[in-house]
């Protein structure tokens, strides 16, 4: 029989997986932080550990339900020991396989243990070979980020769209907004590759399309990234989606050049020209963040994927809906038969068989 002790022991203890000893310790420790009458003198500070309270109290909450389940299931035990009922038994077995599957997904949780994984995320996606191809494929991208995040629960905001020139996209940016968000979202960073027989070719041929997708995490305000406005090009521009006639007939739209490392970032979504400037500078501020980071990681060979062609031979991920329809992911072989579902948010397999070890060193 299952030893129940062992196994609450095995999760909760100093030294267990999880430890919830020590976070329910932390949890303490920040509540009395929080009830001092200075506490909020720093207001940026007193966000962040607010926010990390949040974080370990989820956690926290997660196995109080997990335990108690478990001692539901240690007292049916007993009575099946005195009795066996073959109602009770079928029972015991039902709940026992739910709460496998609860702590199995919980246990992912620890996947998105990077420092930045529980941040918002800001996502970008750029159109590469294929022309017109290309720019209605970064389309389908688009499209299917904002329903996968739809299905998680995260908010979305496109902050900068340049239309194809035929259809489809060049590229947009989308910020997203909720827990673990950038955790979810950072193993899609690569090259996206689709094949399919083109609606655009009146020969009805197969062709075949990339776009990249990169992820950064929104950094919160405390983080302090050093920026000199004497690196900074900043142009101005109307912006060319919808948005009436005030976004059509001003100079609203930023666009942000950081003239040492050559990033270039953009916002028009606003019609106030300063929040758009804002919104860009924050792009910035994350993406010097994650070139550091990788600086400092001596991940030299991954900031040179960033610069790879988008094009053959450098793709994490294809989808082919012709001769035969299914997405395949290449870092880890994992692949679905279903192309539509995958194109309509369906993603939530091929993360969590990236994080749970298909990562490439």
């Amino acid at each position: 029989m299952i030893n129940w002790q062992n196994l609450k022991k095995k999760y909760s203890n100093s030294g267990g997986i999880f430890d919830i000893e020590t976070k329910k310790e932390r949890i303490a420790e920040l509540d009395a932080e929080s009830s001092k009458p200075e506490f909020w003198n720093d207001s940026e500070k007193a966000q962040s550990l607010s926010r990390e309270r949040n974080e370990l109290l989820k956690v926290v909450d997660s196995w109080q339900a997990v335990f108690g389940v478990l001692e539901d299931l240690r007292v049916l035990q007993e009575l099946l020991e005195e009795d066996e009922d073959e109602d009770s038994l079928k029972e015991f077995h039902e709940q026992l396989a739910a709460l496998e599957v609860a702590i199995e997904k919980i246990e992912f949780t620890r996947m998105l243990s990077g420092e930045n994984d529980p941040s918002d995320a800001i996502l970008s996606i750029n159109a590469g070979a294929g022309g017109t191809e290309a720019q209605d494929w970064a389309e389908m991208v688009l499209r299917m980020y904002l329903r996968f995040c739809e299905k998680k629960d995260f908010k979305t905001e496109i902050t900068d769209c340049q239309p194809g020139e035929e259809a489809g996209i060049k590229s947009a940016t989308i910020t997203v907004s909720g827990s673990y968000a950038y955790g979810w979202l950072r193993p899609e960073i690569g090259i996206h590759r689709l094949v399919r027989i083109s609606p655009f070719d009146s020969n009805a041929r197969r062709h075949t399309s990339f776009c990249s997708v990169f992820v950064f995490p929104d950094l919160p305000d405390e983080v302090e990234i050093e920026i000199n406005e004497k690196d900074l090009r900043i142009d101005t521009y109307r912006s060319s989606g919808a948005g009436g006639q005030h976004v059509n007939k001003t100079d609203s739209a930023v666009r942000i050049t950081h003239l040492p490392t050559g990033i270039v970032v953009a916002c028009q979504n606003e019609r106030s020209q300063h929040k758009n400037r804002a919104t860009a500078m924050r792009q910035l501020r994350a993406r010097l963040f994650e070139l550091e980071e990788r600086r400092k990681a001596e991940e030299a060979s991954e900031l040179a994927s960033d610069k790879k062609d988008i094009a053959w031979g450098s793709q994490i991920r294809s989808y082919v809906l012709h001769p035969y329809r299914m997405v395949k992911d290449h870092r880890t072989g994992f692949e679905m038969g279903n192309a539509d579902a995958v194109l309509d948010g369906d993603l939530e397999r091929f993360i969590e068989a990236y994080l749970l070890g298909g990562q490439e060193d």
